[in-house]
């Protein structure tokens, strides 16, 4: 008998010496399978703008992360009672669940229950597949063991909540609130946490806004199981029973005007801070963005209205880029006008740019060179370059022509001019310190002739140049960029480089600001202050076809470049009309951007810089006459009078006449009289006046000859 006992006692030992075993051998298993980096979800990235306005969502699952602390204990007790009462007491495990699972499953001959944990829930879900197979059932239940010996109860509600599926897209408790409820967790009755806690079962089955009359007899089940446990009291169930549940979701549908700006945002997260668009869509990322709403929805909305493109260009294509050039920020984009995300963006593609780049070609180096000035005299006139003969695109040609007048016009023969005068060398050299790599050398540069192109981001990155006061900014899409934890990723600085005096910046400001208002860009109109160059190519296979249109200008704010044409013209392809349509299209966007409170009403010049007079207007003068007269420092004058221009500014240079060659003597500004002193009454000569233009350096035409009169000093009548 003592032998039996001692067998018993034996055997109970070594049971329990081999249970202990396989206990600790499973938890350790359990938890040797646990990889931390699992738990890792998948969360929303969100970009807000500058002031701290949601512009837009990016995920692979919508889920945004909340900690277990800011979760009401109503919510984690709606999950608790109908998902694992037990949850608090159990390691992992609940057997109690699992016999009242089998048992059932028996009386209804086949599996109607499960008896999974919240713990076994989330082992299945982060770190096991789908395969129902006796070993991942295995595999569950060690997992959870090990769940529950590395963290505490409260993480692994909080893992729970913030990962199961609400359907629709919307993964955790945080999502969940604000698609059915439009509200964070915090804020989340009752009823609503009871809802959504009947939801993850069958999201399909149990989604308001898919079938509310299942949704609500699920969400009263919750609510009864949470009277039954004590949660609630059955007066509070009967009145949360009968609430309405919602019928609809709030979640905006993708805004087809933000795609190539998200885009370039993911382009530079790349580029600039080693985020792939993958690590971006699942890293719960905060993204500030420079983005002017309301001009990149302007922007897009017309892209789609067709009356802003030429009416013979069927699926004619565009691009627009503006920015901020103060800062750099980006304030909207349009690779096309049926962009697709990852498609050709267009904003890229470079393109013949015709004459919007003679500021940069051929203007703007002249100034830098110190030989030139606004006012200075161009030929405007036929000439063959070696074989090169460009023509003006009206046929029409002065002769002479200002600097001036020649951007205003846009005239060719003087551009190629005066390229040709300052060094194609001279030209390239200032578009490289400006960031343009031509690779081109001959002539044609002056009118956009390249081999290449320029693409509407680097023409409006280039335009930043005279905007900003000669200093060329570098363009950002991203201000701040944040990670889950609030670290900060990295932050845009404002990089700017100086490429011209600000005193000639300013005269191309000026300059270009003149050809908006009278010249190749005066169609449309617009209330922003707006300086600019149009372009246009010609196709040449095409009598009167256009192969691309351009416009490239500033406000006070902001610069940008608009883009027309095809991705390919051909003979059957093509534009027939010019540069008007971009520039009417361009001022149209800015007339659907709202003007700020600190919005400039004209472009403020800077100090200590001449600002760029008009232009001198002289008038021919015919009535010059010359009086012998006592009045002056000699003992005989001889005063001359004429009529002056009403430009007050407007030199008269004196000539004395002699066997008809005039000698200068003298010189007068805006008046209408000139006296020279001592002459010899025996011996008078004539004189002649001639107008002078000090901005242009250039006399007008001479006087009539005047005789001097003798008779009013003396008393006799001539």
């Amino acid at each position: 008998m003592k032998r039996k006992w001692i067998v018993w006692v034996l055997g109970a030992i070594v049971f329990m010496l081999l249970s202990t075993g396989i206990y600790l051998s499973s938890v350790v298993i359990g938890a040797a399978a646990i990889d931390e980096k699992q738990l890792v979800m998948s969360e929303t990235s969100e970009i807000f703008d500058l002031e701290g306005e949601k512009v837009a969502e990016l995920y692979t699952e919508d889920r945004e992360i909340v900690d277990i602390d800011d979760v009401p204990e109503h919510v984690k007790n709606a999950f608790v009672a109908v998902e694992d009462i037990r949850f608090y007491e159990h390691q992992g495990i609940d057997p109690r669940a699992i016999l009242r699972a089998l048992y059932r499953d028996i009386l209804a001959g086949s599996a109607v229950e499960g008896g999974s944990t919240i713990t076994q829930q989330l082992a299945k879900n982060a770190f096991l597949s789908n395969d129902k197979t006796f070993l991942r059932k295995t595999k569950e239940v060690l997992i959870a063991m090990g769940l529950e010996r590395k963290f505490t109860k409260d993480d692994i509600l909080g893992y729970y909540l913030n990962q199961i599926y609400f359907g629709h897209g919307a993964y955790g408790i945080q999502s969940a609130a604000e698609l059915y409820f439009d509200k964070d967790v915090q804020e989340l009755s009752v009823d609503e946490a009871a809802l959504l806690a009947g939801i993850p079962k069958a999201p399909s089955n149990y989604s308001p806004a898919e079938d509310p009359k299942q949704a609500t007899t699920r969400r009263n089940t919750v609510l009864a199981l949470m009277e039954r446990h004590g949660f609630i009291t059955a007066e509070e169930a009967m009145t949360y029973q009968g609430k309405t549940v919602p019928e609809t979701i709030h979640r905006s549908a993708a805004n087809k005007a933000l795609y190539t700006y998200i885009d370039m945002i993911l382009q530079e997260a790349e580029q600039k801070y080693n985020l792939t668009a993958e690590e971006v869509y699942r890293g719960g990322y905060d993204i500030v963005v420079p983005i002017n709403t309301e001009m990149q929805e302007a922007s897009y909305q017309l892209f789609q209205d067709e009356s802003y493109f030429p009416d013979e260009a069927k699926d004619v294509q565009g691009a627009f880029f503006m920015m901020d050039h103060r800062t750099g920020g980006v304030a909207a984009v349009q690779g096309g006008r049926d962009y697709v995300r990852q498609g050709l963006n267009r904003v890229h593609v470079k393109r013949q740019p015709g004459s919007v780049i003679k500021p940069l070609a051929v203007y703007a180096p002249a100034l830098a060179s110190g030989n030139y000035h606004p006012y200075s005299i161009l030929k405007d006139e036929k000439a063959d370059y070696d074989g090169y003969a460009p023509e003006n695109y009206n046929g029409e040609y002065r002769g002479e022509i200002t600097m001036v007048d020649a951007l205003t016009e846009s005239t060719n023969t003087a551009a190629v001019w005066l390229l040709d005068q300052i060094g194609v060398e001279t030209s390239l050299d200032w578009m490289e310190e400006a960031g343009l790599q031509i690779e081109d050398s001959g002539l044609a540069i002056a009118l956009g002739g390249l081999s290449e192109g320029l693409s509407p981001r680097e023409l409006a990155e280039s335009y930043t140049i005279f905007s900003n006061d000669g200093k060329k900014v570098e363009p950002y899409f991203i201000k701040k960029i944040t990670d889950r934890h609030g670290e900060v990723i990295g932050e845009a600085e404002t990089k700017t480089q100086e490429v011209m005096s600000t005193q000639n910046a300013w005269y191309m400001k000026r300059m270009l600001e003149n050809v908006v208002d009278e010249g190749t860009a005066s169609d449309g109109s617009t209330d922003y202050p707006l300086a600019g160059k149009t372009g246009t190519t010609s196709f040449l296979e095409v009598e009167g076809g256009t192969r691309d249109a351009w416009f490239a200008g500033f406000t006070p704010q902001w610069t940008g470049a608009l883009w027309m044409g095809y991705d390919k013209t051909t003979e059957d392809q093509h534009l027939q009309a010019g540069s008007s349509y971009p520039t009417e299209l361009f001022k149209e966007i800015l007339n659907q951007t709202p003007v700020n409170g600190n919005a400039q009403t004209a472009f403020q010049k800077p100090e200590n810089v001449n600002d760029l007079e008009d232009p001198i207007e002289m008038e021919p003068v015919n009535d010059v006459s010359a009086s012998l007269t006592l009045r002056g420092g000699g003992l005989f004058n001889v005063q001359l009078q004429w009529t002056p221009a009403e430009d007050k500014r407007v030199l008269y240079r004196v000539y004395e006449v002699n066997n008809g060659e005039g000698e200068l003597i003298g010189e007068v500004e805006g008046k209408s009289e000139y006296t020279i002193e001592g002459v010899n009454v025996f011996n008078l000569q004539e004189y002649m006046i001639v107008p002078y233009n000090a901005q242009t350096e250039q006399e007008g035409d001479p006087s009539n000859v005047a005789e001097v009169s003798v008779g009013s000093i003396f008393g006799i009548a001539d």
